[in-house]
């Protein structure tokens, strides 16, 4: 029998072998989840990137080609290239929603949760990944919607700056609610609850096809508190460079938003709230 040398001894792991720590951020477990979830969407292309294109071109021929004559313009601005930067905003809203929060609720009811939940992924690098496919869908089915609008609402850019900011805010923001309705649900129908009666009314109550300052109170000043306001209206600047709120508020309000919402993806993700119980 050969004689175990002192120094292998001393090299030999004590107790359980322990998990792979990473200094920092794991940065190779981020870009996989993110590559799962935009791979997960780009398999079926036609139900998330090609459907959202064709409701919204019906939105464009019902409420411009069927009333063009019958609508003023707006503040100077003609109805197509009024309401063309609110369709293209809500079609980015509803696809980021709907990415992370249909992620979600599948693996919780399919059991496939342990794909993300087993290997070593923070719950940072949880929110990280998560939001950053819903984004990409949000902001791909947002580029794809313009380009298929242009022929009806020749667009331009006022502001790229603007553009390019309420466009990312909105994406991240609403990849976030995804996410925690997502883990919220317990089946497709609280999903389906927060979809009808939470998102759908604050996107077409934020001045998608109409001025807001046109309501009458109090629905003026309550519309003035939905966050979706500012986003459509900002984003809408971009294009037209006219804006109905004040942009400083919509920038820094979005931010804010931003930050408070992943920090509460993160403190869910923590916690394991209906996810690893």
């Amino acid at each position: 029998m050969t004689e175990t040398t002192p120094d292998l001894i001393s090299t030999r792991p004590a107790g359980l072998p322990q998990p792979r720590r990473y200094p920092g951020i794991n940065w190779i477990g981020v870009q996989t989840l993110y590559l799962r979830e935009v791979r997960r969407f780009w398999k079926v292309g036609a139900q998330t990137v090609a459907a959202p294109v064709v409701t919204t071109l019906l939105y464009m021929l019902v409420f411009v080609v069927a009333l063009q004559n019958a609508r003023p313009p707006l503040h100077g601005t003609p109805f197509a290239l009024f309401v063309a930067p609110g369709l293209i905003m809500m079609a980015m809203l509803n696809n980021a929603f709907a990415n992370a929060s249909s992620s979600l609720i599948q693996a919780k009811i399919m059991g496939t949760a342990t794909d993300f939940l087993t290997p070593p992924l923070s719950p940072l690098e949880l929110t990280l990944g998560f939001t950053l496919g819903a984004a990409t869908r949000g902001l791909a089915v947002g580029l794809v919607t313009a380009l298929c609008v242009l022929p009806f609402a020749p667009l331009g850019v006022a502001n790229i700056l603007a553009v390019i900011w309420f466009a990312l805010a909105a994406s991240f923001i609403m990849g976030m609610t995804g996410v925690l309705a997502g883990l919220w649900s317990e089946k497709f129908d609280h999903l389906a609850a927060v979809q009808n009666f939470i998102v759908m009314p604050m996107t077409f109550l934020s001045g998608t096809f109409y001025l807001v300052d046109n309501l009458p109170e109090p629905f003026r000043s309550i519309s003035h508190y939905n966050p979706f306001f500012y986003l459509i209206d900002g984003f809408r600047y971009g294009f037209i460079g006219h804006a109905e709120s004040n942009l400083a508020v919509g920038v820094v309000g979005s931010a804010v938003l931003m930050a408070v919402m992943g920090t509460v993806c993160w403190l869910v993700f923590r916690s394991g709230w209906r996810l690893k119980s």
